[in-house]
């Protein structure tokens, strides 16, 4: 994970020019808590109706989001749909300039109808398209690669998302292959399932899913075989003389075939998956935003398909920040259900964290020997905020303030117990055990910068350390009601008298 640390932190957002079908999606929510008495359908109660931009739309949105520049190039209709479309993709920061309009169809609209069965997770109940899937017409086919000639010498790469609903024909993909190859600018395909992988030849790196790369080398029957995996990638590679394929494999993730190399299998993180709309599309985008700077390709799936985890635990296609990508990847670099960072990781991803909107609660303590008392106050420290940082004095610093005989727990040990309460979000230990600042939270206040300084009520706002630092820039210093009787110090002392205490 550290290359894909060093990406992120590296990254120099493309421009990216997104060729495909263009589509308008729209959708009413509602109820559905009973069936229609004159047929045995659900009905839908309306609540609210939404749109947005969706077919190759959902892979400018995601490059959008990462940062690239976008141009589109595809086909609309002449008509109010295809004004509400561009003006989604434009509120994105995506050139529109691209997309023609022709009157020889409708603008691609989908429908869809999405219920909340007794009022819990939105699930869609039906779907209506609006489309004509013929190809474009010559005229309008010739225009969009002149398009596409203006704007090779500026890009970065080209992503052609096919969803088979006509511009991307035979012809139009190899003449614009032809082109970018001959600017050296890479191309990516998305292939639509079920179209003819012959037109896609001679691009650079091409996405199919198992299903569609079994299905173009006839090979269906094999598609659950992991053994046959590194075959068919090594097939589409020849068929469509390309330079990588990369198979996405559902959960088990995705499969990176360069020519010349050995196929590599990269796996996904588990992840509680929601919907899959949009993961394809994502990854794609995700890939073409790192081909545009040169990134490796091996890096490049690594972040595809992370990136890709991260959109099926949403509803419906949602891009991706980049913000919330790098700080998937910081946690992803670190050791498996860690909660304990050292400050300069801490501080990158309570970085990403505020870039997305998040406030940071901190708190400090021994926590020697856990007891009702310390979840009680983390508890109620992380209300306070979106995220809780945890400060946990080191044994040396403990024998330092309270003597020898302490702590009872070891740090190890008290950081493992405290890592598991689901109000902890991060825990940084501090304290040299010299004495003076080192054993006070003091330089980790000054450089975390909490929105929210917590402590128990056995202080006041003049004696809390830091206090005065986290007014200075406006943030809020919050004392909580101590649960009465219950400290460490009370513990130790019933334990050596041997009494049970309440």
């Amino acid at each position: 994970m550290d290359e894909l640390v060093s990406l992120i932190d590296a990254w120099r957002p493309g421009r990216v020019l997104v060729a495909g079908d263009y589509m308008l999606d729209r959708s009413m929510f509602g109820n559905a808590d009973r069936l229609s008495p004159d047929a045995p359908v659900p009905v839908l109660s309306v609540q609210r109706e939404e749109s947005n931009a969706g077919g190759a739309a959902n892979v400018c949105f995601a490059l959008a989001a990462l940062g690239c520049q976008v141009r589109c190039i595809g086909v609309t209709g002449d008509d109010s749909a295809a004004d509400e479309l561009r003006r989604h993709l434009e509120l994105a920061g995506c050139d529109t300039a691209g997309l023609l309009r022709s009157d020889d169809r409708p603008t691609i609209v989908k429908q869809s109808f999405i219920g909340l069965a007794q009022h819990r997770h939105p699930q869609k109940m039906f779907r209506a398209d609006y489309e004509k899937t013929v190809p474009v017409p010559a005229d309008v086919s010739k225009r969009l690669l002149e398009r596409v000639r203006e704007l090779l010498p500026e890009l970065d790469a080209i992503c052609i998302q096919d969803h088979g609903k006509g511009l991307v024909t035979e012809s139009f993909a190899q003449e614009l292959i032809a082109e970018a190859r001959a600017r050296g600018v890479p191309v990516l395909v998305d292939p639509a399932f079920g179209a003819g992988f012959e037109r896609y030849v001679g691009a650079t790196l091409v996405k199919p899913n198992r299903f569609e790369a079994a299905r173009a080398l006839e090979r269906v029957k094999e598609v659950d075989q992991p053994s046959a995996w590194p075959e068919i990638a090594e097939g589409v590679l020849e068929l469509l003389r390309c330079d990588a394929v990369v198979m996405t494999l559902d959960r088990h993730g995705a499969m990176l075939l360069e020519r010349g190399s050995a196929p590599v299998l990269v796996p996904t993180t588990a992840r509680s998956v929601y919907d899959v709309t949009g993961a394809g599309d994502i990854a794609i985008a995700t890939l073409a935003a790192c081909v545009s700077q040169r990134a490796p390709l091996p890096q490049a799936v690594q972040l595809a398909n992370l990136a890709a985890g991260l959109e099926v635990e949403k509803f419906g296609v949602a891009p991706i920040p980049f913000d919330e990508l790098h700080l998937a990847v910081l946690r992803a670099s670190r050791e498996p259900h860690s909660k304990r960072l050292e400050l300069p990781q801490l501080l990158s991803e309570l970085g990403a964290f505020r870039k997305l909107g998040h406030k940071v609660a901190f708190t400090n303590g021994c926590f020697d020997l856990l007891h009702a008392g310390h979840v009680d106050l983390l508890r109620r420290a992380k209300q306070t905020a979106d995220l809780l940082v945890l400060a946990v004095n080191s044994d040396v610093s403990i024998r330092s303030i309270k003597g020898a005989e302490r702590p009872i727990v070891p740090e190890r040990d008290r950081v493992d117990v405290l890592s598991a309460l689901e109000s902890v979000d991060y825990i940084v230990v501090f304290g040299s055990g010299r004495g003076g600042m080192e054993d006070t939270p003091l330089a980790l206040i000054e450089a975390i910068r909490p929105d929210v300084l917590v402590k128990g009520d056995d202080y006041t706002v003049s004696t809390i350390v830091g206090a005065d630092i986290v007014a200075s820039y406006g943030a809020q210093v919050v004392t909580i009601p101590l649960v009465k009787g219950r400290s460490t110090t009370g513990i130790v002392e019933r334990i050596r008298s041997g009494s049970r205490g309440e």
